[in-house]
């Protein structure tokens, strides 16, 4: 019996993770599996014939998406429609909750019949709690990404959660040194990574503090080699503001060489997000930091109701990386918090200790996130939607 399987991708991420999830399926089902959606170029090499390009969702800023927003509303009912269309065994939806969250409610109001498993956890454990309980409505299943995260959505009333574990989880041997990495990671002078961000607004806003961070660590008699890791289409940005730096660091492009960067990383100076959790899992020390606009601050103080930002402290469970958020995310602070993670230091050895923790906590070693993930929507495909 042919099983179909409908999944929306709208991100590069969800792209990756839908594309590992599509080669599980297809080890377990055969060519008696066909999949139908939306996805990126990794799904279009599965075998995902996307209803509509990704990149036609790849808006940045408010002012865009207001103006693109009888656009965006146009797909969302092109997706929908797409879904019913199909009436898949299940319909996987990935990430990107503003998008797909959308699809699945019109789609559960228009047949309830089709079981919905959405994978990627909105982060309701930080903001808008609500809608955890909400989902409930139209999720049947949510895959996780994060330890933590079915106890919360049990404690704030979402629907039934499975930890399937991080995709970094599957990329550690990239991220650790071999004995040769090891050595030159506690060598002299000891590699300091700095990433600013990901994103040109990120870097905008962090470049300048940044900089004057590491002038103050340099002035105070701190001995480092300087790296900074980016992606291609940042390397202009980051070449302008590198031009104001007084301490001027290596700039590596690509994933590759950000991954040696991180196996010979003596410390790391981080914005906040996803890197934290990858420096951890490669066992480097960091500090942290994060600056945002006036209106972004605003919400963020309003609505962000964790006891933390840095995503390595949450599945940690413990504050142990220092964090300065926005006014106290001040050159003399930065520069003072990087001596303690450079040098052989109570807060060093606290959060050396605390990242040995992080194979337990999340599994590492134990089935594939792809495979876990796989297994719930087989059980979805074969017996719950029936």
């Amino acid at each position: 019996m042919t099983r179909k399987i409908h999944l929306i991708a709208t991100e590069e991420s969800g792209d990756r993770l839908g594309s590992a999830l599509m080669r599980e399926l297809k080890s377990r089902f055969g060519d008696d599996v066909v999949f139908s959606g939306v996805g990126g170029s990794s799904m279009a090499r599965e075998g995902l014939q996307s209803l509509f390009p990704i990149e036609q969702l790849s808006i940045i800023g408010i002012a865009a998406v207001v103006k693109k927003l009888p656009s965006i509303l146009k797909l969302i009912a092109r997706a929908t429609d797409d879904v019913l269309r199909t009436k898949p065994d299940v319909l996987v939806i990935i990430d990107s909750p503003d998008f797909t969250q959308r699809v699945a409610k019109r789609v559960r109001k228009r047949d309830a019949s089709i079981p919905i498993v959405n994978y990627v956890s909105p982060t309701v454990w930080a903001w808008r709690p609500g809608r955890a309980k909400a989902m409930r409505a139209y999720v049947d299943h949510l895959l996780a990404l994060l330890p933590f995260e079915p106890e919360a959505h049990r404690r704030l009333g979402g629907p039934p959660c499975t930890y399937v574990g991080h995709p970094l989880i599957e990329q550690i041997d990239s991220l650790r040194p071999n004995a040769d990495e090891q050595a030159r990671r506690d060598g002299k002078p000891p590699v300091l990574l700095v990433l600013p961000g990901s994103r040109r607004g990120e870097i905008r806003h962090h470049m300048e503090t940044f900089g004057a961070a590491l002038d103050l660590l340099r002035k105070r008699g701190g001995e480092f080699e300087l790296i900074l890791p980016t992606m291609p289409h940042l390397v202009d940005g980051i070449t302008t503001a590198l031009k104001s730096w007084p301490v001027q660091p290596r700039v590596v492009i690509g994933e590759a060489e950000k991954r040696a960067a991180f196996r010979i990383a003596h410390a790391a100076f981080a914005k906040s997000g996803t890197v934290t959790l990858e420096l951890a899992l490669a066992g480097v020390p960091m500090v942290t930091a994060y600056k945002a606009g006036k209106i972004e601050a605003r919400i963020i103080r309003r609505f962000v109701t964790s006891s933390s930002v840095i995503l390595a402290n949450l599945v940690i469970g413990e504050n142990v990386i220092p964090e300065f958020i926005q006014e106290d995310c001040t050159p003399e602070k930065l520069a003072a918090s990087l001596q303690d993670v450079l040098a052989d230091t109570p807060m060093r050895h606290r959060q050396v200790e605390a990242m040995a923790r992080l194979d337990d906590i999340m599994g590492v070693g134990h089935a594939s996130p792809s495979r876990q993930a796989a297994e719930v929507v087989e059980n979805y495909a074969k017996h719950l939607g029936k």
